[in-house]
């Protein structure tokens, strides 16, 4: 007697399965779509890089490096990290193959998932989806203000509608060091833990995102970077709000947003959903100016988000939404012998062929068990075919919908529901 298999999914990595799994894709690619209207093209990435590449890109302060890294040596003793966000990835790309000499910007998209050695709970996991662009080359408000409507055109396009953007400026090199001093010298008058001190020595920005009670008490009355911005950062930023009130993207300014990586710069912005608790975040990004030259390329600027899939479609069950129809195909096919059933498999090849999704009852169903196949289907039509049918040139089409069933000429069936379909007549 063999016993029931004891593998299982490895903790905090979901599984996707149908039904379910079609509500993921429409949101995966319903994101992707709104960036490829704007034309940015296809990047696939490494799942695993060099360690140092994160390590250098994302910040040693972030918690992403410090404590979250799913980091591995290989048999040579290489150190390789399973990636944990996509920007750095896609700007080693662009620099080892240098798009970077191109026509500027490079515009980029991309999907798939990335991994965080974190304590799994509902919309935070270890191996999380996302979608991403990065805009790399330009350093144009009006650039900054495309990557934000592409993620909240993508949000709608889905039908959510319940989040909101939060946006601020973290300044630039003209204003970021005297604000760090500033910051610091504020910091280090508290009292705090010795790791902390630590992170305000390496990234004092880290601390004001720290989410211990205690320690948001007591930075509360912290110089804030938004109040600091040079003229030309300041004037950046306001030329990035003009642009998204032309879009008719609407905003709130966040002025203590940071956000959790340290390349960020100037216009940083993240999109919430309250409906989701305290994983509210559902994606978000910013201008990432020094990061290309840190990494060993030209001192090019970028602007890029990443949006999490999983979030996504966690938040338009709290609105009680869907992004799919619930339907995995348009015609479901009944065969009631095997004569016809030979005329249904080619038949149904004939229907996917021209674009309309189809499956048949396999197995030698009797009726009344192929069509209860068909309603959970959520196929709009059903065809029934006999032996006695195909001697008369006919088949069966009913509408599931309606329950409303008729004969029709077996060689017009491909053209009838193309037109029942697409409301294109034949």
């Amino acid at each position: 007697m063999t016993e029931t298999s004891s593998f299982r999914a490895p903790k905090g990595v979901p599984d996707y399965l149908p039904p379910t799994s079609a509500e993921f894709v429409a949101v995966r690619d319903g994101l992707i779509h709104t960036a490829r209207l704007a034309g940015y093209g296809h990047i696939e990435l490494p799942i695993f890089e060099d360690t140092a590449l994160f390590t250098r890109g994302v910040g040693e302060s972030t918690d992403v490096v410090s404590k979250e890294m799913w980091t591995f040596a290989d048999r040579n003793g290489e150190s390789f990290t399973l990636r944990p966000e996509g920007t750095a990835g896609v700007m080693r790309a662009v620099i080892q193959h240098g798009l970077d000499r191109g026509a500027l910007p490079v515009k980029l998209a991309y999907a798939g998932p990335f991994f965080r050695y974190e304590r799994p709970q509902k919309g935070r996991y270890r191996q999380l989806q996302q979608v991403g662009v990065e805009a790399i080359g330009v350093d144009d408000p009006a650039l900054d203000a495309e990557v934000i409507a592409i993620a909240d055109t993508g949000f709608r396009s889905l039908g959510l509608d319940g989040f909101r953007l939060e946006l601020t400026s973290l300044g630039d090199e003209t204003c970021r060091p005297q604000y760090r001093e500033l910051l610091q010298e504020f910091l280090f008058k508290l009292p705090l833990d010795e790791e902390t001190r630590r992170r305000a020595e390496i990234n004092p920005l880290r601390v004001l995102d720290d989410k211990r009670p205690e320690v948001k008490e007591m930075t509360a009355g912290a110089p804030l970077m938004i109040d600091h911005l040079s003229e030309s950062a300041k004037a950046h930023f306001d030329l990035v709000l003009g642009y998204l009130d032309a879009l008719g993207v609407p905003y709130v300014v966040n002025p203590r947003m940071v956000r959790g990586l340290d390349y960020y710069t100037k216009t940083t912005f993240e999109f919430v959903h309250d409906g989701l608790g305290a994983q509210s975040g559902i994606g978000g990004g910013g201008r990432y100016d020094g990061l290309m030259a840190e990494l060993g390329g030209q001192a090019l600027s970028g602007i890029g988000f990443g949006i999490g899939v999983d979030r996504t479609v966690l938040a338009l069950a709290a609105e009680g939404k869907s992004a799919t129809d619930g339907s995995r195909i348009d015609v479901f096919g009944v065969p009631l012998g095997d004569i016809a059933k030979q005329h249904l498999v080619a038949l149904a090849g004939q229907l996917r062929a021209a674009g309309i999704r189809t499956d048949l009852a396999y197995g030698g169903r009797g009726m009344k068990s192929a069509m209860k196949a068909a309603d959970k289907s959520g196929a709009r039509f059903a065809l029934v075919l006999g032996d006695r049918e195909v001697t008369d040139g006919e088949i069966g089409l009913k509408d599931l919908s309606t329950g409303e069933q008729r004969q029709i000429p077996l060689n017009e069936a491909v053209a009838q529901l193309t037109a029942a379909l697409t409301g294109k007549q034949p």
